[in-house]
C-alpha cells in the first residue's frame, strides 16, 4: 500500500523535500505525519524501526527548520502534521512560542528524559544531545591549560582562539546559557574577552572551525561534539581533543535535537506513542550512533566512538531557557562585537 506523498503547495516552500516509509507487516491502519529539519539519513532507520516494532506508518517531509516552522503557521489547522522535529531548543522553544505544539507530559517521556531537556510545559522533549565544548590543539595545547568557557577570555588566548558564528543557533544557545550562569553584565565581559582574542573572523561552520585549528590559524575553538566526531573518523590522526569545560562549576553547556507532537495533530495519539518510542532504549541506541551524539535517555550507553571521548558534568540548566534568553543573548553579541 503506498503511503499518500505530501505535497508543496507554494514555491516559498520548494526546499523542502518529501519521503515516506512503508512497510508490508503493517499491523494498523495508522499513520503518523512528521516534518523534520533533521536530515532524511538520520530519521529514516528510526521511522523503519518504529514502523517494524508498532505498526504504525511513518510520513514524514524534511526541509529548513525555519521554512518547516513558518508552514506549520500557514497551515494551521489544516496541517497534515502530527509531529515537528528539529535541532537546538532555541528552535523547539521558538516554535513552542509561535504556538504550535501541543502539551505532552507522560509517564514514560518524565522517565526515560531528564528534566532539563525537556520543556517545562512538555511542549517539546530532547531526544538527543549534542555537547558544545573546547576542542584544542594537542601540539599546541596542553589539558592543564584548560578549565571553562570564561577562561578562553582570558589574555593566555590572545590570537590563539575561533569560533562559530554568533548568527548560528548553537552559537545563541551557548551564550543565553552564559547569561543564565553568570549574569548579563559578567557574560558581557566574556564575550569582549573572546573577541579580543580572536584569530581570525568567526567561521561560518564548527567543521571550519576545527580546519582552522588544524592550519595552525589558531590553538583551540568551540564546537558541537558531533562535529569532532565526524572529522576524527575521516582523519583519526589529527592532533585535536576534546575538553569538557566547567567540569568544577556549571557543568558543559548540551543542546539537543528533538521534537513535540503538533498542536492541530490529526492523530495525537500514535504521534506521542512516535515521541515515547524515540525515547525508549532501542531507539535512542539508533539515534545517538547515527549522529555521533548523546543519547538523551541517560540509562542508554553511547556508541563506542563517542564512549571513547569520556564522561562529562552536563549544565543542567532548562533548555527553555537557550529560548527565553535569545534575544539578550544576541543584542549582547551586538554590543560587543562578536559578529
Amino acid at each position: 500500500m503506498n503511503v499518500k506523498t505530501l505535497i508543496l503547495s507554494t514555491a516559498v516552500f520548494s526546499v523542502l523535500t518529501v519521503s515516506s516509509i512503508t512497510t508490508v507487516q503493517a499491523a494498523s491502519d495508522g499513520s503518523v505525519t512528521v516534518y523534520s529539519s533533521r536530515k532524511e539519513h538520520l530519521i529514516k532507520p528510526l521511522f523503519e524501526a518504529f514502523t517494524k516494532d508498532t505498526g504504525i506508518k511513518v510520513e514524514y517531509l524534511t526541509g529548513k527548520g525555519g521554512a518547516l516552522i513558518e508552514r506549520l503557521k500557514l497551515e494551521g489547522a489544516n496541517t497534515k502534521a502530527d509531529m515537528f522535529m528539529t535541532v537546538d531548543a532555541g528552535n523547539l522553544w521558538y516554535a513552542g512560542s509561535q504556538d504550535l505544539f501541543q502539551s505532552v507530559q507522560t509517564d514514560t517521556l518524565k522517565s526515560n528524559i531528564p528534566s532539563h531537556l525537556r520543556d517545562p510545559e512538555g511542549l517539546w522533549t530532547g531526544l538527543s544531545i549534542r555537547a558544545r565544548t573546547i576542542v584544542y590543539n594537542t601540539d599546541k595545547v596542553r589539558a592543564s591549560d584548560l578549565s571553562t568557557y570564561a577562561d578562553l577570555a582570558s589574555p593566555k588566548w590572545n590570537g590563539r582562539l575561533c569560533l562559530r558564528t554568533s548568527k548560528k543557533i548553537y552559537t545563541k544557545s551557548l551564550v543565553a546559557s552564559v547569561i543564565y550562569n553568570h549574569g548579563e553584565a559578567k557574560a558581557g565581559d566574556i564575550l569582549s574577552g573572546w573577541v579580543n582574542n580572536l584569530a581570525a573572523t568567526p567561521h561560518a561552520k564548527d567543521s571550519h572551525v576545527m580546519n582552522a585549528i588544524l592550519a595552525g590559524q589558531c590553538d583551540v575553538g568551540l564546537v558541537n561534539t558531533y562535529y569532532y566526531g565526524r572529522l576524527i573518523e575521516k582523519n583519526a590522526k589529527a592532533p585535536l581533543k576534546l575538553f569538557w569545560a566547567n567540569q568544577d562549576t556549571t557543568g558543559v553547556h548540551v543542546n539537543i535535537s528533538g521534537a513535540g507532537v503538533t498542536k492541530h495533530a490529526s492523530n495525537s495519539k500514535d504521534a506521542t506513542t512516535l515521541l515515547e518510542w524515540l525515547s525508549s532504549a532501542k531507539a535512542q541506541s539508533i539515534y545517538g550512533s547515527l549522529n555521533k551524539e548523546y543519547p538523551a535517555n541517560q540509562s542508554v550507553a553511547s556508541d563506542d566512538v563517542v564512549s571513547s571521548w569520556g564522561s562529562f558534568k552536563q549544565d543542567n540548566m532548562n533548555l527553555a531557557q537557550a529560548g527565553i534568553l535569545q534575544a539578550k543573548a544576541v543584542k549582547l553579541m551586538q554590543i560587543k562585537g562578536y559578529k
